[in-house]
Protein backbone atom coordinates (compact mmCIF):
# COMPACT_ATOMS: atom_id res chain seq x y z
CA UNK A 1 0.00 0.00 0.00
CA UNK A 2 2.93 2.48 1.11
CA UNK A 3 4.42 1.26 -2.43
CA UNK A 4 1.25 2.39 -4.30
CA UNK A 5 0.95 5.96 -2.49
CA UNK A 6 4.94 6.67 -3.37
CA UNK A 7 4.26 5.65 -6.76
CA UNK A 8 1.55 8.01 -7.02
CA UNK A 9 3.20 11.12 -5.18
CA UNK A 10 6.37 10.74 -7.48
CA UNK A 11 4.26 10.55 -10.65
CA UNK A 12 2.01 13.22 -9.44
CA UNK A 13 5.19 15.65 -8.85
CA UNK A 14 6.79 14.46 -12.51
CA UNK A 15 3.23 15.91 -13.78
CA UNK A 16 2.99 18.67 -11.97
CA UNK A 17 6.43 19.89 -12.96
CA UNK A 18 5.72 19.59 -16.65
CA UNK A 19 5.27 22.67 -18.23
CA UNK A 20 4.50 23.34 -21.74
CA UNK A 21 5.39 26.51 -23.74
CA UNK A 22 2.27 27.64 -24.52
CA UNK A 23 0.54 31.60 -25.43
CA UNK A 24 -1.40 33.13 -27.46
CA UNK A 25 0.39 33.70 -30.64
CA UNK A 26 -1.71 36.81 -32.46
CA UNK A 27 -0.80 36.04 -36.31
CA UNK A 28 -1.23 39.87 -37.29
CA UNK A 29 1.68 40.51 -34.13
CA UNK A 30 3.72 37.84 -34.93
CA UNK A 31 6.52 39.37 -36.60
CA UNK A 32 6.31 41.69 -33.43
CA UNK A 33 6.67 39.69 -30.45
CA UNK A 34 7.84 36.17 -30.85
CA UNK A 35 8.80 35.52 -33.96
CA UNK A 36 12.73 34.99 -33.17
CA UNK A 37 11.48 32.80 -30.44
CA UNK A 38 9.45 30.26 -32.61
CA UNK A 39 12.42 30.42 -35.35
CA UNK A 40 14.93 28.90 -32.79
CA UNK A 41 11.58 26.32 -32.23
CA UNK A 42 12.16 25.43 -35.83
CA UNK A 43 10.14 27.30 -37.96
CA UNK A 44 10.64 27.30 -41.48
CA UNK A 45 8.30 29.75 -42.56
CA UNK A 46 8.90 33.69 -42.59
CA UNK A 47 6.38 36.00 -40.56
CA UNK A 48 4.82 37.57 -44.11
CA UNK A 49 4.17 33.61 -45.05
CA UNK A 50 2.04 32.63 -42.22
CA UNK A 51 -0.03 36.00 -42.40
CA UNK A 52 -0.47 38.74 -44.85
CA UNK A 53 -2.93 40.93 -44.67
CA UNK A 54 -2.79 41.54 -48.32
CA UNK A 55 -1.34 38.39 -50.06
CA UNK A 56 -1.98 34.94 -50.62
CA UNK A 57 -0.50 33.42 -46.67
CA UNK A 58 -1.05 30.63 -44.62
CA UNK A 59 -4.41 31.95 -43.49
CA UNK A 60 -5.95 31.24 -46.66
CA UNK A 61 -5.64 27.90 -46.38
CA UNK A 62 -7.90 27.28 -43.43
CA UNK A 63 -11.65 26.46 -44.16
CA UNK A 64 -14.47 26.31 -42.09
CA UNK A 65 -16.31 23.07 -42.19
CA UNK A 66 -20.22 23.79 -41.42
CA UNK A 67 -19.36 26.36 -38.48
CA UNK A 68 -18.29 23.53 -36.45
CA UNK A 69 -15.00 22.57 -37.33
CA UNK A 70 -11.92 23.89 -39.42
CA UNK A 71 -9.77 21.70 -42.26
CA UNK A 72 -6.57 22.96 -43.79
CA UNK A 73 -5.45 23.19 -47.48
CA UNK A 74 -2.10 21.81 -47.77
CA UNK A 75 -1.51 21.26 -51.62
CA UNK A 76 -2.48 22.63 -54.99
CA UNK A 77 -4.75 19.52 -55.81
CA UNK A 78 -7.58 20.08 -52.83
CA UNK A 79 -5.70 17.76 -50.50
CA UNK A 80 -7.49 19.06 -47.08
CA UNK A 81 -6.63 18.08 -43.13
CA UNK A 82 -9.06 17.82 -40.95
CA UNK A 83 -10.42 15.55 -37.69
CA UNK A 84 -12.64 12.40 -38.73
CA UNK A 85 -14.96 13.41 -37.49
CA UNK A 86 -15.47 16.88 -39.04
CA UNK A 87 -15.92 15.13 -42.63
CA UNK A 88 -17.36 11.90 -42.31
CA UNK A 89 -20.64 13.05 -43.49
CA UNK A 90 -19.15 14.48 -46.26
CA UNK A 91 -16.95 11.37 -47.48
CA UNK A 92 -20.15 9.07 -46.62
CA UNK A 93 -21.93 10.76 -49.08
CA UNK A 94 -19.19 10.53 -51.69
CA UNK A 95 -17.96 7.06 -51.21
CA UNK A 96 -19.88 4.13 -52.80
Amino acid sequence: MIRKILCFAFAACIVFNAKADEGMWLLMKLKKTNYEKIQKMGLNLTAEEIYSVNNSSLKDAVVSLGGFCTGEIISPNGLMLTNHHCAFDAIQTHSS
